[in-house]
């Protein structure tokens, strides 16, 4: 009885229960399989887009016109350059970690004659925190690097702290109203590395991970694999009758 029991073909409400379950569970493994492969023509497009704009000759980044028009998607990471004195005064100390290991950004206002841009000079260690330890710019000097999107609020469980001068991301309107800094740029702009003197410059992160094709073939392998177990179940009820 057992052995008949175990070998009695599966119903055909058992069956249409099976086959829903596999089917439903297949669409939605294929979708995000398609979705992915939208990422990955978005991320594609991203890197050229990207690439370009840090190649291309440098434009204004103190004509305040730019400013008004400034958009986070299309105009992050452009080529840029802007001219006028640095307040060294004012500079906000970010933490970071880099490449270098642990230690600080250092942004510094650059006074122009329209505003002030937040330009990050780049990567100090915890031993030349001090401004008193490194060269500060005197006069007037024209900054080339990249253009950044601020960073509001603070990092991962870390929030930034004006009243303290803790901070822990570049948020350009809390730095302005923490530093009375009047107007801004609604940026900052990564520094290009110009000598071995600290702040150490150019540490723009340029790498962006692009895995959408290797998830998309997972997502994909495992709907085959879903439809695969159902002509399974639908071969063994066959052998079963």
């Amino acid at each position: 009885m057992t052995d008949q029991a175990e070998r009695r073909p599966r119903s055909p409400r058992a069956l249409t229960i099976i086959g829903t379950i596999a089917l439903l569970g297949a669409l939605g493994f294929a979708a995000l399989g398609v979705w992915q492969l939208e990422r990955l023509a978005w991320k594609t497009a991203l890197i050229a887009a990207v690439d370009e704009r840090v190649h291309a000759d440098p434009i204004d980044a103190g004509d305040p016109a730019f400013w008004s028009s400034f958009n986070p998607d299309a105009d992050e990471y452009r080529h840029a350059s802007v001219t006028g004195h640095f307040d060294n005064t004012r500079e906000t100390l970010v933490q970071a970690v880099t490449a270098y290991g642990g230690g600080f950004w250092v942004l510094t206002p650059l006074v122009t004659q329209n505003g002030t841009v937040l330009v990050n000079r780049g990567f100090v260690p915890p031993d030349r925190r001090d401004p008193a330890t490194r060269d500060a710019p005197q006069g007037d000097v024209t900054i080339t690097g990249l253009l950044r999107v601020s960073e509001p609020g603070g990092a991962f469980l870390r929030n930034n702290d004006p009243a303290s001068d803790r901070w822990f991301s570049r948020d350009v309107t809390a730095i302005a109203t923490a530093k009375n800094l009047s107007p801004i740029a609604p940026f900052f702009l990564d520094a290009e590395r110009d000598s071995d003197a600290y702040p150490i410059g150019g540490l723009t992160v340029l790498t962006f991970s692009n895995n959408h094709l290797i998830y998309a073939l997972t997502w994909f392998a495992l709907s085959a694999m879903l439809i695969a177990a159902f002509g399974y179940v639908l071969w063994d009820r066959r052998g079963r009758a």
